[in-house]
């Protein structure tokens, strides 16, 4: 009987080890994951609704199971620019009291029409190409938004004050860039180091 209990203690020892390795290693791991955040301008002021988004990182990454939504209010798109993952659906809802008529002319939407429709009514879009869509409404001229569809989901959008942040991005080299409807892209190459909680980068943007 003996025999049988110091066989067993044997056995679970290594696994006790590994749990202790597993549990002082994780809180690491977790502290890998930095934050990049800075301000994007346009001649000395800031610059609103400027996409920042790191072009390539390694891994696979799904789609939200839960759809965005674009709304429509008082003849406008509400966001006016959104950046998405690859793959996300988006709900496109008509808060307007009168007809919207939503389509798109741009290759990464599909050229998709979700045809017109009155208050109240949802219509929904899968985004599985990359790139810049347009949104428009056939029947009312002034409305535009973008819908920016990306790779990976480390991207942000610009506040007011054209500042931006974003989290939760493993350490590494990075080429990060900017994009904007008016104003010409630019590119910064950026490390994110394990140590370092966060990686400001500042963008001045031109025409």
């Amino acid at each position: 009987m003996m025999l049988a209990i110091k066989f067993l203690q044997v056995l679970i020892m290594p696994i006790k080890i590994l749990t202790l390795i597993l549990y002082l290693t994780l809180p690491s791991i977790a502290l890998a994951a930095g934050t990049i955040s800075g301000t994007v301008t346009y001649r000395g002021g800031a610059t609103v609704d400027a996409v920042v988004y790191i072009e390539d990182t390694a891994g696979e990454f799904a789609p939200p199971k839960e759809h965005l939504v674009m709304d429509q209010k008082n003849l406008t798109f509400i966001p006016h620019v959104m950046p998405i993952l690859i793959g996300t659906t988006v709900n496109f809802i008509n808060s307007d009291d009168v007809l919207n008529n939503i389509f798109t002319p741009s290759w990464a939407g599909r050229k998709f029409n979700l045809g017109t429709y009155p208050k109240g009514i949802v219509r929904s879009f899968t985004f599985d190409r990359l790139g810049e869509v347009v949104i428009l409404c056939n029947i009312h001229p002034e409305m535009e938004a973008y819908i920016l569809a990306l790779k990976n989901p480390f991207f942000a959008v610009t506040d007011k004050t054209g500042k931006f942040t974003i989290s939760g991005v493993p350490s590494g080299r990075y080429t990060l860039r900017t994009w904007h409807e008016k104003l010409k892209p630019q590119t910064k190459q950026i490390s994110v180091m394990e140590n370092t909680t966060t990686t400001v980068v500042d963008f001045e943007l031109i025409r």
